[in-house]
């Protein structure tokens, strides 16, 4: 969606025992004042390679020398040595990419924008909701972010960076803050053999601090919530194994909601003595951004005991006028475990005497006089440190845990108009003072977090369907956008009403409905780059993780929409397309999106102006079809009771599109659907596809609620318009993509079976309720897959959105030629329902290694890719949509037991039979 937008010491030298083929020097500087270690530099780091080379662009691994594979590091997952470079280098879609054929239909597009741009950043000051001048250039660095759902998220890249900052409620901020880092220091018969920043990096700032570890010594694993990085140190013998764990945890709605991240590491001692090793853990005030500088800034040491369990960490209270927090480094005491701190220093110069005061004992001197450190003066900035120790023995191992806190409970967006309590705070308060008591939570429960992620994630990592492991890989680590997707998770105040003004004794619903007000209000933006909160077309595909794993959540979103169907705002404005202005919200149609972050969600929706959406054909069909998905799978009847008026209500709106009578709708000649900038006209394979599906499921909800009258209206209107719908789009393989009789009305759509995915997903689309013939599925799955995959970038790239029967893409639009992920994983989920596994797999496949393996977007996955040279949009919502394939496979499993349990039930019966016939 969305493409329419532009985007100083004499040293010594001894050589350790280090892989020859490395051509590595190990350098031991020894001075007086302060021991200084430098780790093994490659004389030429572009002609090291290992024996058997890079094999691929997917062969992430290639670089890594060493032969230690950590301590409980998984099998499964995404793994990559961080001496990895990926070789190609992409860049975001911008105006120059638009072909010539198309740009004459844009230029007024382009001129409205540019003056609603104008005014948005340089009058009133805000950021636009999406900035085609300031696309994100593609940095291939990002890891699994910190922490659980709607508290806000920090995200360290898998070479270890704290990089990605959301902790002002979905507003992103792409700084690597260069001090924060883990140190390990180790200490044999009390004189210090090592020291090293476990940093690949090579900064321009502390330069008392010894950087450069090598990369190929060290390799990152991420199995989303999950993630591994293993450290071989050269020449010591010792592999640091750090876990990250964050409480991200199906059918969980009090830890799942927790700011909090903690950091398990393993260390394992090969060599024949004893070791004394100390972890140190440092940590700016702030989060990169200007206002680190903004003065008022303070440290503080705590120390907290409860239930015979003891932490004890720094503080750090970030003062700013709006949404004020306190970040927190705590580490667990035990009787074998050394903590010390330094409460403050400054990141800047040097920073030499933080490192000789570890170098010295292998602890931190904590202070003992004054506990907190004096506000910072504006124009400075100031840290933290936290050193943990321990004694390792001789063969064998031992184990040290931190953990990161932060707490912002209560929040304001943008319009600074209303205050929001977050989620967390339901369990430690909304005073801000709660960090201690969340850091000692978290150190003392993450096991348990760890063995519910386990339970959870076993049946897919046990292959109980032969399932391979790029799957694995892609099922548990795109769930990373339900909690990095700018995501909010709050308290329904006490006096908020969510029915839009129509109460449920007046046929609507209730102003709190209980849902919300037990589980809280939930969203998430449409992308990182595109800052629309809960954007419906988009959460459509995406919205299969939640009712999957959070199905508590995807219903509050279904209440939420719902009370804003009813609702409208009669104030006008520009559309930058059309250049026409109409109301910003018309009444008994779903909004397109809940609101920009950087206004006010909930209170103003629709922050997308680039169309009218109250004209788009497919926004309402979603609604009444994730409502009964959503029922199907949690069997929530007042869910369903509730619902039921406002799908009436959506489904009498949709009608009007139907301007010939003949029971289909038709789309109006402009891109008036979640493909924002391909052109379609009269009836199409698309939005015909999802009014059929939801014709289907209108009947099945008006048996349920026993409303026959109503079943007849809407059975007689799936007939006439699935005739319809054969006769004007199916040519004999596959649905054309709209009648219009255009010369590229016959491509071939990939997303043309979107309405039968969802009866499938829903347990219907055969029998009584099946609104399209199975043949005919079946051939335009084979049709798509035959061109839209295979005959696209050989068959290595996923399915592109438009391919021409002559099997060249579709370049009519800006996003026919495009490769949308999330519409690719619901194409393959369709497969699977439709007994075509293995295509399925292969077209999702060339997504996931294109991705995760060859363009280097880990943790970023883009809306959208062409065949070469540019992607739009990072960090996306609708690649969610790949937990629709494990439902699809959950169902196709169960379907396959039912039968094989029936086979066996009549082969008993008849062999019963013929005992009594003899």
């Amino acid at each position: 969606m969305r493409a329419l937008l532009f985007n100083s010491f004499i040293p010594s030298v001894v050589t350790v025992g280090v892989p020859a083929r490395s051509e590595l020097v190990y350098t031991q500087y020894f001075p007086a004042s302060i021991r200084h270690f430098k780790l093994p530099v490659a004389r030429n780091p572009a002609k090291m390679t290992t024996d058997c080379g890079e094999k691929s662009t997917g062969d992430l691994m290639s670089r890594y020398v060493s032969k230690e594979m950590g301590y409980g590091v998984p099998k499964e997952g995404w793994r990559i040595c961080l001496a990895h470079e990926f070789k190609e280098k992409r860049k975001p879609f911008q105006a120059k990419d638009v072909s010539l054929s198309n740009v004459w239909d844009h230029i007024g597009l382009g001129i409205r924008y540019l003056k609603w741009w104008y005014k948005k950043t340089q009058v009133e000051k805000k950021a636009p909701f999406i900035d085609m001048f300031g696309a994100q250039p593609l940095r291939q660095i990002y890891g699994a972010p910190l922490g659980g759902i709607g508290g806000g998220t920090i995200t360290r890249g898998w070479r270890g960076e704290f990089c990605r900052w959301q902790l002002r409620p979905g507003m992103y901020h792409y700084k690597t803050v260069t001090a924060n880092q883990f140190t390990v220091c180790l200490r044999r018969g009390g004189q210090t053999v090592y020291q090293q920043v476990l940093s690949v990096e090579r900064p321009p700032t502390l330069q008392g601090w010894n950087w450069g570890y090598c990369g190929e010594y060290a390799f990152y694993h991420a199995l989303y919530p999950r993630a591994w990085t293993v450290y071989h140190l050269p020449g010591q013998n010792v592999t640091l194994t750090c876990r990250q764990v964050s409480p991200v945890i199906p059918h969980d709605y009090q830890d799942s909601s927790l700011p909090v991240a903690v950091f398990v590491w393993d260390i394992e001692n090969k060599n024949d003595y004893d070791l004394d090793v100390s972890i140190m853990f440092t940590m700016v005030n702030g989060s990169g951004h200007k206002d680190d500088k903004s003065g008022g800034h303070w440290n503080e040491p705590f120390h907290l005991e409860k239930e015979g369990e003891a932490v004890s960490g720094v503080l750090l209270h970030h003062c700013t006028t709006v949404n004020p927090y306190t970040l927190c480094i705590a580490a667990r005491e035990q009787p074998d475990r050394e903590v010390s701190h330094q409460t403050a220093f400054s990141p800047k110069g040097t920073c030499s005497g933080l490192w000789s005061d570890l170098i010295t004992d292998g602890r931190l001197d904590s202070p003992t006089g004054q506990r907190s450190s004096p506000p910072t003066p504006k124009g400075e900035k100031v840290a933290a440190a936290l050193a943990v120790g321990c004694s390792v023995p001789a063969q064998g191992h031992n184990t040290l845990e931190f953990c990161l806190t932060w707490d912002m409970p209560k929040i304001t967006f943008g319009s600074k108009e209303r205050e929001h309590i977050r989620r967390y705070t339901r369990y430690f308060g909304t005073k801000g003072d709660a960090s201690p008591s969340l850091s000692h939570y978290a150190l003392t429960h993450y096991r348990q977090w760890e063995k519910s992620i386990e339970e959870w994630q076993r049946p897919v990592l046990q292959d109980r369907y032969s399932l391979p492991s790029w799957y694995k890989s892609a099922l548990f680590n795109e769930l990373y956008f339900v909690v990095d997707g700018g995501t909010v998770w709050t308290e329904l105040p006490e006096d908020a009403d969510v029915s839009g003004g129509v109460r449920s004794e007046d046929g609507g619903l209730p102003a709190q409905p209980a849902i919300i007000k037990e589980y809280g209000r939930f969203a998430y933006l449409e992308g990182q780059e595109y800052r629309m909160y809960n954007t419906y077309d988009v959460h459509f595909y995406a919205s299969f993780a939640l009712i999957m794993l959070w199905p508590k959540l995807a219903l509050s979103v279904q209440y939420d929409i719902a009370g804003s169907v009813v609702q409208q705002d009669p104030t006008e404005r520009l559309h930058l397309m059309s250049g026409r202005c109409s109301p910003v919200k018309a009444k008994n149609v779903v909004p397109h999106d809940i609101g920009d972050p950087d206004d006010e969600p909930w209170q103003r929706v629709n922050a997308y102006l680039i169309h009218d959406t109250a004209d788009w054909k497919d926004l309402n069909l979603k609604f009444v079809l994730q409502v009964y998905r959503d029922f199907h799978l949690t069997q929530d009847r007042q869910y369903l009771r509730d619902m039921w008026p406002i799908c009436q209500a959506v489904m009498d709106s949709e009608l009007k599109f139907d301007l010939d009578g003949d029971g289909l709708i038709e789309n109006s000649g402009y891109a008036d659907q979640t493909y924002d900038g391909w052109t379609v006209t009269g009836p199409s394979a698309y939005c015909g596809g999802l009014w059929l599906a939801s014709l289907c499921v209108m009947c099945k909800m008006a048996r349920l609620v026993d409303n026959e009258e109503t079943n007849q209206r809407f059975r007689d209107l799936l007939d006439r318009g699935s005739a319809a719908f054969d006769k004007l789009l199916w040519n004999g393989k596959y649905y054309n993509y709209d009648s219009s009789g255009r010369d590229l009305s016959n491509s071939v759509m990939s997303d043309q079976c979107a309405g039968h995915w969802f009866l499938r997903a829903s347990g219907l689309g055969e029998g009584e309720y099946q609104a399209f013939p199975k043949e005919k599925i079946q051939s335009a799955l084979k049709s798509v897959f035959d061109l839209n995959v295979m005959s696209f970038a050989g068959g290595q790239m996923g399915a592109v959105n438009g391919m021409r029967p002559e099997g060249v893409p579709d370049r009519s639009s800006v996003q026919s030629d495009e490769v949308w992920i999330g519409v690719v994983y619901g194409l393959a989920a369709t497969m699977i329902h439709e007994g075509m596994r293995e295509e399925g797999m292969r077209t999702a496949e060339g997504c996931y290694r294109t991705v995760w393996e060859r363009l280097g977007m880990a943790f970023q996955t883009p809306e959208a890719y062409c065949e070469k040279g540019i992607y739009r949009s990072l960090a996306y919502m609708r690649p969610l949509s790949i937990w629709a394939m494990q439902l699809a496979l959950d169902t196709s499993q169960k379907d396959q037991t039912t039968s094989a349990q029936t086979r066996d039930m009549d082969g008993e019966q008849g062999q019963n039979l013929r005992e009594n016939q003899s």
